[in-house]
Order: C-alpha cells, then structure tokens, then sequence
C-alpha cells in the first residue's frame, strides 16, 4: 500500500491547494469510523457530515477555487502497521495568501486503512507548533 497510500496523500494536498469538498470521498472513510483533529478547532470530529462542515468552514466548495493559499507537506514517513493499516506522518506548511511572510507549520499524522475502493484516510490528527518570534 506504499505507493496507493503515497498517491492519496498527493490528492490530498492537491484537495486542499484546490478547496475542492467534492474530493473528501475520494480521501477519506465516508462511515462513522472517520475522526478528525484539527489544529483550528478544538474537538473530534467524527463521521462525514461533521467533516465536511468543517471544511465547508474553511472555505471549500463544490468543484473547488483558485485560491492563492499553498500547503505543503515535509518529513513524509509511511509505515505499514498490519496488511490493511498505515500510519502517515509529516510535517504540514501552510502560507496565506492574506500574510506571506508568516508560514503555519506543525505536526499531521493520518491512519490510512484499505478499502474496496483503495487506500482511504480514517483518522487525520493536526497540530501547530508555536511560532518563533
């Protein structure tokens, strides 16, 4: 699952330089099992419906936009856990259009399991790291 799990982590950056909601299917678990942590907001999120909220929150559409936002990942790790589990791990960079000169940037791991449909994100976890004066 090396190179699918690569390939979806890919899509997912891609998903969220092009705000495109329509993508969350093709990435994520669309059941009850799907849980979120974000770095934006406390809580879990659980389930598909709360997860698309969430990035509807951010600014995502159906069919995407042209934003001038850029995230980017370093540090990628994938490490198979069993035959139908990975755990992901990178460090995330994201860049505001609205502040160049000031880059987010924290620690992102994700649980990728196998699907009938292929690899698909069941767990995604975000934080940030403070920034450095």
């Amino acid at each position: 699952m090396g190179k699918a799990t690569q390939d979806l982590i890919t899509r997912w950056t891609r998903f969220w330089n092009s705000y495109d909601v329509d993508e969350l299917e093709a990435l994520f678990v669309m059941d009850d099992r799907v849980t979120y942590f974000s770095s934006e907001k406390q809580g879990l999120l659980r389930g598909p419906e709360a997860l698309r909220q969430h990035h509807l929150g951010f600014g995502f559409v159906p069919g995407g936009k042209v934003s001038a936002n850029a995230l980017w990942l370093e540090q990628l790790a994938v490490d198979r856990l069993d035959r139908r589990t990975v755990l992901v791990t990178a460090i995330w960079y994201f860049r505001r259009a609205s502040a160049p000169d000031i880059v987010q940037r924290g620690p992102l791991s994700a649980v990728v399991i196998r699907t009938p449909r292929g690899p698909r994100i069941a767990h995604m976890t975000f934080s940030t790291y403070p920034r450095i004066s």
